[in-house]
């Protein structure tokens, strides 16, 4: 089960950063700012997240990201270490692999960018939504709304 939350892990971390580099890099979203994808549901705009989740507590963390990736770091140790000390469903391996991959890709960002990048936006029903995320919070959600159907009593 190691070995398959690792592969899980390296795979989410590498779909983020290939997103990452294809939208900011080779489309130069980081230039355009903004790229209409299907106006008004999905378009891509540059956001350079400090905080949290969707810059939520930035003014906290604009100046010290590292705190950031410290404790994205110690999650990630404690979410593997948690699912190599015992037999664990198929699910919480694949959700703690989305969350320890999306978080890794998330901390790699503040290192290099000093912040998170983001860039999907999408809108609805003549709502403007101003916030964006990344692939790699999507995985993220995705493997702590996938932790939540998991039981402790249950093994493989």
């Amino acid at each position: 089960m190691m070995r398959l939350v690792i592969i899980i892990s390296t795979l989410v971390f590498f779909i983020d950063q290939i997103s990452k580099f294809i939208v900011v890099q080779y489309l130069d979203l980081k230039s355009s700012l903004v790229l209409e994808i299907f106006p008004p549901y999905l378009n891509f705009r540059m956001g350079w997240n400090t905080g949290v989740n969707f810059g939520f507590m930035s003014k906290y963390f604009a100046s010290s990201g590292l705190i950031l990736v410290v404790l994205a770091l110690v999650i990630s140790v404690c979410l593997v270490w948690w699912t190599y000390s015992r037999q664990d469903s198929y699910l919480r391996v694949l959700s703690v692999g989305f969350i320890v991959g999306g978080a890794l890709g998330n901390a790699l960002d503040r290192l290099v960018y000093g912040a998170v990048a983001d860039f999907i936006n999408m809108s609805c029903c003549s709502i403007e939504n101003p916030f964006a995320f990344n692939i790699a919070d999507i995985f993220i959600f995705t493997g702590v709304f996938g932790l939540l159907f998991t039981n402790d009593n249950k093994k493989v």
